[in-house]
C-alpha cells in the first residue's frame, strides 16, 4: 500500500456471534477471482482487487484450499501480507487433495495437513477462521471439532467454523469446540436457513456468513433468460440457472428493482441490505471481479430499509416461488443435514 494513496476507508463492524471475531459488516468472497466462474482475473488484477477491498474498509476475506485448488489462497496471502494483522482470513478444509470432485476428507491427519499447507500459502502464522467445507459422514463430527480445538490450543487457528452443515452436526461440533460461524447460502431467493438453522445459531451464539448473497449474480438484475454461460462457469450446470428458470425468477429481480428505485440504490444493494437487516450477527461475503461492483456492494452498508419496506419485501416474497434447484444432484448430496 503506497503512502501516496488516500487514507483507508472504514465500514461498520459486526461480531460473528458470541464466540467469533469482529469483522467488517460485509466481507469479500475471493473464490470468483480465479475459480468457479468464466470471467476470472489474472494474478496481478486479483491481488489489486483484494487490496482495493481492504482500502475500502473490508476486513474479512474468504478463501479455501479447494478454490483453484490452492491458487486462491496464494492470491489472498500475497495480497494481504502487508496488512495481515488488520484483517480476518477465513479458509477451509474438507475435500480429498483439495479437489471437491474426489469427495470429502476430514480425517484429523488431513485437517492438520491442510492447516500447515494453508498457513504457508496464506503467508501467515495462524488461520483466523478455519471452516469444515462440507460434512464428512465417514468422520465423526466430534473428531473434526476436536482436531480444530487442538489446533486452536496450538495457536495455529483462532476460530472454528462450519460450511453448509446441518443442525445436528452444528450441535455436535459446538459441544466439543464452540463454533464461531456457519457459512451457507442465504439470499432473497434461498431462504431455507430461516427454518431451522438461523434459530439454532441464535440459540448457540454462532455467527452466520451467507455466501452467494446476490444469488450468484442473478439478483443484480444484470442477467436474463438470454444470458449464456461458458462451459467452465459453475452456473452452466445449475438447474436454477436454466433459461426457463431465469425467466420465471425474474419476478425477484423486479421486486428488488422496485425497492431500489425508491431508495436510489441498485438491486444488488437492496439484496445485501435486506440480509444485513435480518440479524446483527450476519456478515455476507459477496464476491466480484470488478472494482465498480465492489464499490456498489460495499455501498449497501449505508442503506437502511424501513420496517414498512421490510414488510413489503417479506409480503412479496411470501407470494413468489423460486424455480429450479440451487444445486445439481451430485452437489446437493454434499449439503449437511
Amino acid at each position: 500500500m503506497s503512502a501516496k494513496q488516500p487514507s483507508r476507508q472504514e465500514l461498520p463492524q459486526r461480531k460473528l456471534g458470541a464466540h467469533g471475531p469482529v469483522v467488517s459488516a460485509l466481507g469479500f468472497g475471493c473464490m470468483g477471482l480465479n475459480y468457479g466462474y468464466a470471467n476470472v482475473l489474472d494474478k496481478a488484477a486479483a491481488i489489486q482487487l483484494i487490496r482495493d477491498a481492504f482500502e475500502r474498509g473490508a476486513t474479512f476475506f474468504d478463501t479455501a484450499e479447494a478454490y483453484g485448488p490452492f491458487t486462491n489462497e496464494e492470491l489472498v496471502g500475497e495480497a494481504l501480507a502487508p496488512v495481515r494483522d488488520q484483517v480476518v482470513i477465513a479458509t477451509k478444509f474438507g475435500f480429498q487433495e483439495g479437489l471437491p470432485g474426489k469427495g470429502q476428507d476430514s480425517r484429523p491427519e488431513r485437517i492438520r495437513a491442510v492447516c500447515e499447507a494453508s498457513l504457508q500459502r496464506l503467508r501467515t502464522d495462524r488461520i483466523d477462521l478455519f471452516y469444515q467445507h462440507r460434512e464428512d459422514t465417514a468422520v465423526p463430527m466430534e473428531d473434526v471439532a476436536g482436531t480444530v480445538k487442538d489446533l486452536i490450543a496450538e495457536g495455529k487457528v483462532k476460530y472454528f467454523g462450519l460450511s453448509e452443515a446441518g443442525v445436528n452436526s452444528i450441535r455436535r461440533a459446538h459441544a466439543v469446540q464452540p463454533v464461531a460461524a456457519l457459512q451457507s447460502e442465504y439470499s432473497l431467493w434461498f431462504r431455507e436457513p430461516e427454518r431451522e438453522v438461523l434459530p439454532l445459531l441464535e440459540e448457540l451464539g454462532i455467527g452466520f456468513v451467507p455466501f452467494a448473497p446476490l444469488g450468484k449474480g442473478f439478483l443484480t438484475g444484470k442477467m436474463s433468460a438470454e444470458t449464456e454461460f461458458a462451459k467452465d462457469d459453475f452456473r452452466s450446470i445449475v438447474p436454477r440457472f436454466s433459461a426457463e428458470a431465469r425467466q420465471a425468477n425474474q419476478v425477484f429481480v423486479t421486486l428488488l428493482q422496485e425497492i431500489a428505485a425508491a431508495k436510489r440504490a441498485t438491486p444488488a444493494q437492496i439484496a445485501l441490505a435486506w440480509l444485513l437487516s435480518r440479524k446483527p450477527w450476519i456478515v455476507p461475503i459477496p464476491g466480484t471481479t470488478k472494482l465498480h461492483r465492489l464499490d456498489e456492494n460495499l455501498g449497501a452498508v449505508a442503506i437502511d430499509l424501513t420496517a414498512d419496506e421490510l414488510r413489503h419485501i417479506d409480503d412479496a416474497l411470501s407470494r413468489l416461488q423460486v424455480h429450479g434447484d440451487r444445486y445439481p444432484p451430485e452437489f446437493a448430496a454434499r449439503v449437511g443435514r
